[in-house]
C-alpha cells in the first residue's frame, strides 16, 4: 500500500513523502495513529492544502518535546524482577514497564514511544531510546536486577549473569587486575656490574680525571 506520511517515521521517510509499506503495517499502525494517509488523489490534494498547518503543528510539538527532554535524557531506572541463578528473568521487562517508569518523572510516555525491539529477558543494564517526538529521541538507562544490592553492583560494573562459579571467577580476575594496577611501580635499581664491570668503570673514571688534569696544565 502507498501512503503519504504526515510526520517523520523512522526507516520510512519525512513528512509529505509517499512511500510503499505492507498493508498490515499501514492498517494497524500508520493510519490509526494518524501518521499517514492512503496515497489517493483526494488525499494528495488534501495534504497540499493542509501542508503549512501540518508543518506548523509539527514544529510546535517538536519544540515542546525538546523542552522536556532534559528531564528525561540520561535518566536511570531500576526495575527489580525475579530471575534464575544465571540471570534469566521469570518473565520480562516490556516497553510498557519502561514507559511507566519514565512517566513517573513527569513526562508522559506511552509504550509506542519506547524503542525496544524485544522485551528484556535477562538482568543487566540496558540503554533504551524514547522518542518524545519523531525528531526528538532521548536515551535512558534501565538497570534490571533481582535486588537493590545487585542493582548497585551492576551500576559499579559487576556482571551478575552466568552461574555462581562463573561470576566468582570473573570477580576474582577483576580484583586481581585492580590490585595489580594499584601497586606502585618499583624504582629502577642500579645495575650490578660485577667485579670486572666495577674495575672497568673505575678505570674509565681515572682516565677521565687524567685527561681533565692534562687539560688544566695546558691552560696554565
Amino acid at each position: 500500500m502507498q501512503v503519504i506520511l504526515l510526520e517523520r517515521v523512522d526507516k520510512l521517510g519525512a513528512m509529505g513523502q509517499v512511500v510503499r509499506v505492507k498493508d498490515g503495517y499501514a492498517r494497524n499502525y500508520l493510519l490509526p495513529q494518524g501518521k499517514a494517509l492512503r496515497a489517493t488523489e483526494a488525499n494528495r490534494e488534501r495534504f497540499e492544502r493542509e501542508r503549512e498547518a501540518l508543518m506548523a503543528r509539527n514544529a510546535e510539538q517538536r519544540e515542546a518535546a525538546e523542552g522536556v527532554s532534559g528531564s528525561l535524557d540520561g535518566a536511570a531506572f531500576v526495575l527489580l524482577r525475579q530471575a534464575g541463578e544465571a540471570g534469566q528473568l521469570y518473565g520480562s521487562v516490556s516497553a510498557r514497564d519502561i514507559a511507566a517508569e519514565a512517566s513517573n518523572l513527569g513526562v508522559p510516555v506511552n509504550r509506542n514511544q519506547v524503542r525496544l525491539e524485544h522485551p528484556i529477558k535477562s538482568i543487566g543494564i540496558y540503554q533504551v531510546g524514547i522518542a518524545l517526538h519523531p525528531e526528538v529521541t532521548v536515551s535512558v538507562s534501565v538497570n534490571v536486577a533481582r535486588s537493590a544490592d545487585e542493582a548497585e553492583a551492576q551500576a559499579r560494573g559487576e556482571v551478575l549473569t552466568g552461574t555462581v562459579s562463573e561470576r566468582e571467577e570473573a570477580r576474582a580476575a577483576a580484583e586481581a587486575l585492580f590490585e595489580e594496577e594499584a601497586q606502585p611501580e618499583e624504582e629502577a635499581q642500579p645495575e650490578d656490574l660485577g667485579e670486572e664491570g666495577a674495575e672497568e668503570a673505575e678505570g674509565t673514571q681515572e682516565a677521565a680525571s687524567e685527561e681533565t688534569a692534562a687539560a688544566e696544565d695546558e691552560t696554565a
